[in-house]
């Protein structure tokens, strides 16, 4: 599901609330949402699941074309 398309399904679900307040709300949480994790914050939703980083330390890796050794930098990637 795209962000477009729950805007769309909660705008289509609270037919009272206009759909720009929808939008605006869903992009406001969404927003607050990344810069919590940005700051290295743990987010948690009951009965839906938490957000947070995980750091992948720098390692050697090869290049599968030319067999070359590869240096990676540090890695950060958010799981759910």
């Amino acid at each position: 599901m795209t962000k477009s398309e729950l805007i769309e399904r909660l705008a289509t679900q609270q037919s009272h609330i206009p759909a720009k307040a929808v939008e605006d709300a869903v992009k406001e949480m969404l927003e607050h949402m990344a810069s919590t994790l940005a700051q290295g914050e743990r987010i948690e939703i009951r009965g839906f699941g938490s957000f947070s980083l995980h750091y992948r330390a720098p390692r050697t890796g090869r290049n599968p074309k030319t067999g070359d050794k590869v240096e990676t930098g540090r890695k950060i990637r958010s799981s759910l």
